[in-house]
């Protein structure tokens, strides 16, 4: 939902930071970086949640990781679609372990909670359907871009790609990259809750594919 608002501001606060990075420290390293400290943070808090800061600390440099890669592209001038594949990729494997391991993290008394394992498998299921949703919109915009060009129009894919700043047209909904990341660090800070916070986040992103899903009917119509 803030993603799009957010992404001018994310760029205002990691490009001062571009120019002290070492030549040879190239974007796709830093994608890198970012994917290893966020699996050691799932794996932190699979081990134990009484791991939770260390795998909030690795977290948020994750987070931080993922933001500076992509700027640091812009910076160089050096952004690409592998780039931008490879940074989805890296994010979409984290995002679907780190419910996961927050769930067997748990306490041997609680690990076989059929609640806990169900609330995980909707929010996964969740993730699931609204990728495939994520990608059809993508697809369907990118095909849209290419009929204006070809027709003659001027800036409309263009400048929406401008503005995302990402490597894949991404239709707004409620629950985006901002969002995720609130909840994904709220089950590592209060591991105990991942039902909860599950339910909630499977919920929300129901209302996002519900969104989009509206969104590709009326453009199909």
């Amino acid at each position: 939902m803030f993603d799009l608002p957010l992404r001018p501001l994310k760029d205002h606060l990691f490009t001062p930071l571009c120019p002290h990075i070492p030549p040879s420290l190239q974007p796709h390293h830093i994608t890198l970086l970012a994917f290893l400290s966020g699996l050691l943070s799932t794996f932190l808090i699979f081990l134990s949640h009484t791991n939770y800061p260390f795998a909030l600390l690795f977290w948020a440099l994750n987070r931080g990781l993922d933001c500076l890669d992509g700027t640091l592209a812009r910076h160089r001038g050096t952004a690409s679609d592998l780039g931008g594949f490879l940074d989805l990729w890296c994010d979409f494997v984290v995002y679907s372990i780190l419910p996961i391991a927050v769930a067997a993290g748990a306490p041997a008394d609680a690990r076989a909670d059929a609640g806990r394992w169900v609330a995980v498998a909707v929010l996964e299921a969740s993730f699931h359907v609204n990728n495939f949703v994520l990608f059809y919109v993508a697809a369907l915009v990118e095909k849209a871009g290419k009929e204006e060009e070809e027709a003659g129009a001027k800036g409309g894919r263009g400048n929406r790609r401008r503005e995302e700043l990402t490597s894949v047209s991404m239709r707004p909904a409620l629950v985006e990259g901002f969002e995720s990341a609130l909840l994904f660090t709220a089950m590592l800070g209060y591991p105990s809750a991942i039902e909860g916070l599950s339910w909630t986040m499977a919920a929300l992103v129901a209302v996002g594919i519900g969104q989009r899903t509206v969104w590709v009917i009326k453009a199909l119509w």
